[in-house]
């Protein structure tokens, strides 16, 4: 992507559909006079009456117990300086974004138009009865030192400045793994640390509290080495200013055990990694640059153990991992500070959640077959599911035990559960799904890439990683296309009506003909059915010249399955072509089967089609939750169509016993766990949560997907084709371009898996 289409797309996001990230979302029932007469006056004194009894009481009715301030001056922000409280707010609404899509944690904004401390300190101190907790951010050092101090001394609410302490907080976890794959005592290490700004400080502050000696640390700024003769120092800075005057940082790195950079890229040679101790460890978070790049640092020292603070090299150092669950469980308490033991409890929550087994979503997510605590792994991965239960109920306990909460937690597991129920409205699926697919992208067809939506998702497709386009359709009206839209990339580009492809054309065309001459294909049949552009793309796939296809936007579904149906095979032991939709709910991901294929499936191919759906739920890294849902409850209708579900779930029952499935059973209490419990105990599905539901026919699934998506907003992945031999899949007709995206990283997933298995079949061969 050039410079113009990354800044034009960035614009656009901020921009469009309304301006800004965040919007503030009714929680009450607002629709009728008596709703709103509760809701403001006369019904709202009640509530402000008992707040007056008792100030707690806000925490009751109120939403401050969930409600953070992101409060910025904008002087320092990201890579951008001093840029000023305006143009600081997209910033601090990304950071609402995250508070709320990893913690729900709700947020507001907060841009405060002062350098002057006491100013700055005045106003939030003004505002902070409307908050549960105030996370400070991108304010420069050495002011950010003594706002932070003052605020956590005056308020009685938790106060943090995350890019002094986040960045502490993960680093602290990681070095504690380190040192104990490196075999040494935290006592004892020579740490290096190049930077002496706000996050290097907080860093080696808590190194500190975790055992380093203060005279063991060596700290650089862009003027040199930390030492006494430094007359321009900070008094935080001093507190580090133990070393020789005008030591270089290549002799300081002599010996050194620990390098800590949070300065600038390319500082550290090769040769300065060479002299460090044995099993050195290297954490290089400048970014986008690090200290020393990745690749050249692991080729350099076989034992190194490093961390940086990017995404696509292992052990990334990211704030994410600590502040949203840092606020969760303070607020959780109603703690009056984040202390020093809250950080504590935090750094060795992520650092013994590190060298537990990975969850199966998270290996996929990221592409591994099984990721071990390890050199490559010393802190876990931003989109670990268990972060929320593990880190939040740390912090938690730990402002408990130090006397700081006023709102004690004593069921500890109804909380872990409660936690976990707060992510079941994000799109945490769609983020591991496309991560999954960006770890090995494929070639990908985009049978219908003339259609200026159709580009647009394969431009975000190749910019994002997630696959390889390749383009068909008028090589002319793409060229202009692409021209527009800023989509400057070398792609294959092919028109199968084209004189150029009348060889490639011909052989499809005997291939297709081999495949079809026993079922009334001709040969003229096969070559005038290879200019179309599905049949085409599919002998693309069938031939091995791609490794997947998506097609469908401007057709529909059943036009452009067929082609599909014809040249493609089933998956060996599969008798039946099914679809299934993801929807990204409120309660989280559930799969519907079957949205797209079979009109009124039997009682045989409803077992079928929730067997294939079962696998593509695991595919998913999830444990498949299979209710077949009907109109009925449990024999409570001999109709022909309840029968039938309740026949394919005794064969389930009887040939695949391990798998969750049960029913015939209505939908609400499918997804009532509560009510399922209570009305039928004896069920297989009791006191579980369904992630899938299987329809009795096509009319049932596909009205539900849809009704889903467009009431509830839900964002549907789908439908994902089930039982082909081959990684092809269809959109519905108009799909838009997020939606495109999506199903081309299903079908990137679905290479690769099928990739897996041939590999395997042959090493078994």
């Amino acid at each position: 992507m050039n410079k113009y289409s990354k800044r034009r797309e960035a614009l656009l996001y901020h921009a469009k559909p309304q301006p800004g990230k965040i919007e503030v979302v009714p929680t009450k029932k607002y629709a009728t006079q008596r709703d709103l007469s509760l809701a403001y006056s006369p019904g709202v004194a009640e509530p402000c009456l008992e707040i007056v009894k008792d100030i707690n009481n806000v925490y009751k009715y109120t939403s401050k117990g969930n409600l953070v301030a992101v409060i910025s001056n904008g002087t320092a922000v990201l890579g951008l300086g001093d840029i000023g409280p305006e143009a600081s707010k997209p910033v601090m609404e990304g950071k609402a974004l995250l508070f709320k899509i990893f913690a729900d944690l709700d947020v507001f904004d907060i841009e405060v138009g002062t350098k002057d401390i006491d100013q700055f300190i005045e106003t939030v101190k003004n505002i902070a009865p409307t908050f549960g907790g105030i996370n400070l951010e991108d304010i420069k050092a050495p002011e950010s030192f003594e706002i932070e101090r003052r605020l956590v001394e005056e308020l009685n609410i938790p106060v943090m400045h995350d890019d002094q302490h986040g960045t502490a907080i993960i680093s602290s976890a990681a070095l504690l793994n380190a040192l104990e794959l490196a075999d040494k005592k935290i006592e004892d290490v020579k740490v290096v640390v190049s930077g002496a700004g706000s996050a290097a400080l907080a860093c080696a502050n808590l190194y500190v509290l975790l055992g380093v000696k203060t005279q063991n640390i060596i700290m650089f700024d862009k003027d040199g080495v930390l030492s006494s003769a430094r007359k321009d120092l900070s008094d935080l800075q001093k507190k580090y200013a133990f070393a020789p005057n005008n030591i270089t940082l290549s002799e300081a790195m002599d010996n050194a055990d620990v390098f800590l950079g949070l300065s600038a890229g390319n500082i550290l040679s090769p040769e300065m990694l060479l002299s460090m101790a044995r099993n050195p460890i290297v954490f290089a978070m400048a970014n986008p640059i690090p200290e020393i790049d990745y690749d050249l640092a692991i080729a350099t020292r076989e034992d190194i153990i490093m961390a940086t603070g990017r995404s696509d090299h292992p052990n990334q150092v990211n704030n994410v991992l600590g502040f949203p669950y840092i606020f969760r469980g303070a607020l959780d308490v109603r703690a009056t500070k984040i202390n020093e033991e809250m950080k504590m409890a935090a750094v060795r929550a992520l650092a013994s959640l590190a060298k537990e087994t990975v969850p199966e979503q998270v290996n996929i997510a990221y592409g591994e077959t099984k990721l071990i605590f390890g050199k490559d792994y010393i802190i876990p991965k931003p989109f670990d599911p268990r972060l929320i239960a593990v880190v939040a109920p740390a912090v938690a306990k730990a402002a408990m035990d130090s006397g700081v909460a006023l709102h004690p937690i004593h069921d500890w597991e109804k909380y872990e559960e409660e936690l976990l129920e707060r992510l079941g409205s994000d799109n945490k699926m769609v983020r591991l799904l496309t991560n999954r697919a960006k770890s090995d992208p494929k070639r990908v067809v985009f049978a219908e890439a003339d259609h200026l939506d159709v580009l647009k998702a394969a431009q975000i497709v190749m910019e994002e990683g997630i696959g390889k386009p390749i383009l068909l359709g008028n090589k002319e009206i793409i060229s202009e296309l692409m021209e527009e839209i800023g989509f400057d990339a070398q792609l294959t580009i092919i028109d199968p009506k084209t004189q150029e492809e009348d060889e490639r054309r011909l052989r499809y065309a005997n291939s297709f003909y081999e495949m079809r001459k026993r079922k009334g294909t001709s040969l003229l049949d096969a070559q005038k059915w290879m200019r179309e552009r599905n049949y085409f793309a599919a002998m693309m796939v069938n031939e091995g010249e791609a490794d997947a296809l998506v097609t469908g936007y401007s057709r529909s579904y059943p036009s452009t399955a067929k082609p599909m149906m014809q040249l493609i095979a089933k998956a060996p032991g599969v008798s039946r072509i099914a679809t299934t939709n993801m929807m990204m709910t409120k309660r989280g991901p559930i799969f519907l089967s079957d949205t797209a294929i079979n009109p009124n499936p039997s009682s045989d191919d409803l077992a079928k089609i929730a067997l294939m759906t079962a696998k593509t739920v695991k595919m998913f890294g999830m444990e498949p939750v299979i209710a077949m849902v009907s109109f009925s409850n449990f024999g409570s209708s001999n109709d022909a169509s309840a029968v039938k579900v309740a026949q394919a779930v005794a064969y389930l029952h009887k040939f695949h016993p391990g798998l969750i499935v049960d029913g015939e059973i209505q939908a609400d209490f499918a997804l009532n766990p509560e009510m399922l419990k209570n009305k039928f105990p004896f069920s297989k599905l009791a006191g579980k949560k369904v992630n899938t539901l299987i329809f009795p026919n096509l009319e049932a699934a596909n009205i539900n997907y849809k009704m889903i998506k467009e009431l509830d907003k839900s964002v549907s992945i789908g439908p994902i084709m089930m039982g082909m031999d081959k990684p092809v899949h269809i959109f519905q007709l108009g799909a838009s371009v997020e939606e495109m995206v999506n199903m081309a990283a299903v079908a990137v997933v679905d290479a690769q898996e099928k990739e897996k298995k041939y590999k395997a079949i042959n090493v078994n061969l």
